[in-house]
């Protein structure tokens, strides 16, 4: 889309780019509860994985996926396990960088009963520090958010992101993408 925004547009796409910015920060500092307050309670967040070299899967209630939660109900059972450190694999903790890139807007639905949506594409990196394994990996792809707007403020209602280098040394996690 190469139309200029107006001022009212190129608001709303700062106002999408500083959530998944706040996502990304959240993440590399643990703040869990800020974190989770960026999804809506009804969102859906995905992460499918690659059927062949050339086709990622299409349907996470039928296909394998890397990770999936279909409300915010999962990602906040996620957040006990690692606070309360009952996942093995997330011990120590990972420390991670994440880097955000090539935010764009693209053309959304309204998001049911006449609330405005946002949806935007971007590109991301995070480095991770395995403590355990003294060992680095980076993992990058893409990913497409769809925010909605409610009591004011943007929040994530679907987030699908695509893992291009999915050959994971050890393991994936949220705060891993």
């Amino acid at each position: 889309m190469n139309a200029p925004l107006n001022v009212d547009a190129r608001d709303t796409l700062a106002a999408g780019v500083e959530v998944l910015t706040r996502e990304q920060v959240y993440l590399d500092e643990q703040r869990w509860d800020e974190w989770l307050a960026l999804f809506a309670p009804d969102c859906e967040y995905w992460v499918p994985a690659w059927k062949n070299e050339e086709s990622l899967t299409s349907n996470p209630q039928a296909e394998l996926s890397h990770i999936y939660y279909a409300s915010r109900a999962g990602l906040e059972d996620r957040v006990v396990r690692i606070r309360s450190r009952r996942s093995p694999a997330s011990t120590p903790l990972p420390r991670t960088t994440h880097i955000l890139g090539n935010v764009l807007p693209v053309p959304a639905p309204q998001a049911g009963a006449g609330a405005p949506a946002l949806r935007l594409r971007s590109s991301w990196v995070c480095h991770v520090f395995f403590p355990r394994e003294q060992a680095s990996h980076a993992f990058f792809g893409r990913a497409e958010h769809q925010l909605v707007a409610r009591d004011g403020r943007w929040i994530i209602q679907k987030k699908k992101t695509l893992l291009l280098n999915d050959y994971i040394p050890t393991m994936l996690d949220v705060y891993c993408i």
